[in-house]
């Protein structure tokens, strides 16, 4: 069986961006991460049990290169300890573990953050893939291309409508359920080829590098998160975390995610102070017309240009949502657009919605109140409660 992760490259940004961050501010925090597939899969996925042992031993068996090293020196953001650490970085067998749980598939990661907290994609990758190898391949790689090719033709006919004041960008966020990798790098390959100015990089750092892309991403939820179990005060974790990444990036890397905790919760955090520091807002939960408009109001109230701002939307997104978006706010902000699965997994097969999310820190639950309830996840109702009370969030 071929290996699906052939470099540690192969995952997206915002795991670097985020593990460099813990690294450098809190070290020493313990961790633990659990793989979820939210929807119902056409075949047991503990069917794919052996194989994700065989791939999940290949994984910790890399390294990353030199060549891979200078490549994420080269970004101004990343300091030379951090790739000084990943020189001797590998992930570790005994801190990740997976198992059958009747039909389904159970795959927990925990120990040290810093060790443990990239598995993340890597992981998702691998399950989605042996999946797909269950069905025809040669029917989905046609399929995919058809699709591939109506898009581009879709965004060729959009594109033709009078333009707004900021140009439509849009940015290749599938990796973690994608149909393959190699059907990732020929959608990025035609998309840079078919697409250009209007597709703008991708969030994968090994094609980034291979195809001479912009890498894409910044933060994630797990960041936010882990700052619920550092020892500040619940109500404070959030400023607390944004202020750490100020002064880790120091204006770079500046798009903050909105809903660990909802939108409304998130704005009575995001000051003045911070409104000026970070360049915009990503949206990954909710309704994106009402959130973009709560953004807007929130930039009014603080008498900032809007104009100067970006806000990304990234939540389930294909081109139809992405162009609606775009002609409700293309003439008032900045958007842009980070579309993942309908890019690199639509090939005809129901992806798997597939998720492994931080579900404790240092001993303690952690939890994420979505603006989308279905993506709430938290196995400690107390402190999901708790969490709900603090930040006044309706149950």
């Amino acid at each position: 069986m071929p290996d699906i992760i052939r470099s540690l490259l192969d995952t997206d940004l915002y795991k670097f961006t985020m593990w460099q961050t813990m690294l450098h501010r809190h070290p020493a925090t313990q961790a633990e991460y659990t793989f979820v597939c939210r929807n119902r899969p056409a075949l047991p996925l503990a069917q794919l049990l052996p194989e994700v042992n065989e791939q999940l031993d290949r994984l910790c068996a890399l390294s990353f290169t030199k060549d891979e090293l200078a490549y994420l020196g080269s970004l101004r953001f990343i300091k030379s300890d951090f790739v000084d650490f990943l020189r001797i970085f590998r992930f570790q067998r005994e801190f990740i573990a997976a198992s059958a749980d009747g039909e389904a598939l159970r795959i927990v990661a925990q120990g040290p953050q810093v060790h443990v907290m990239a598995f993340e994609v890597f992981v998702l990758a691998i399950v989605h893939e042996l999946y797909c190898r269950r069905f025809d391949a040669a029917q989905a790689l046609r399929t995919g291309r058809e699709r591939l090719a109506a898009k581009i033709e879709a965004l060729r006919g959009f594109t033709a409508e009078p333009p707004r004041r900021h140009p439509f960008r849009f940015f290749d966020f599938g990796t973690r359920r994608r149909h393959s990798a190699a059907w990732q790098r020929e959608v990025l390959q035609t998309l840079q080829r078919e697409a250009s100015p209007w597709f703008s990089g991708t969030s994968n750092v090994m094609l980034a590098k291979e195809l001479g892309l912009v890498p894409i991403g910044t933060m994630a939820h797990e960041y936010l998160q882990t700052y619920q179990a550092t020892g500040v005060r619940l109500r404070d974790f959030q400023q607390a975390a944004l202020e750490d990444w100020v002064q880790e990036y120091r204006g770079d890397l500046g798009i903050a995610l909105t809903d660990v905790v909802g939108m409304d919760a998130f704005l009575a955090d995001f000051d003045l102070y911070f409104a000026k520091l970070f360049d915009g807002l990503r949206h990954d939960s909710g309704d994106p017309v009402a959130w973009g408009e709560k953004a807007l109001a929130h930039y009014a109230r603080l008498r900032i240009d809007a104009h100067t701002k970006r806000l990304v939307f990234s939540d389930a997104l294909d081109f139809e949502r992405a162009f609606a978006l775009y002609r409700h706010f293309g003439d008032r902000t900045q958007p842009s657009f980070g579309i993942g699965t309908h890019l690199t997994n639509d090939v005809g097969l129901a992806p798997l919605n597939i998720v492994m999310k931080l579900t404790r820190a240092n001993g303690q639950p952690v939890a994420k109140l979505s603006d989308s309830p279905g993506k709430t996840l938290c196995d400690d109702e107390t402190f999901l409660a708790y969490l709900q009370q603090v930040f006044d969030v309706a149950r």
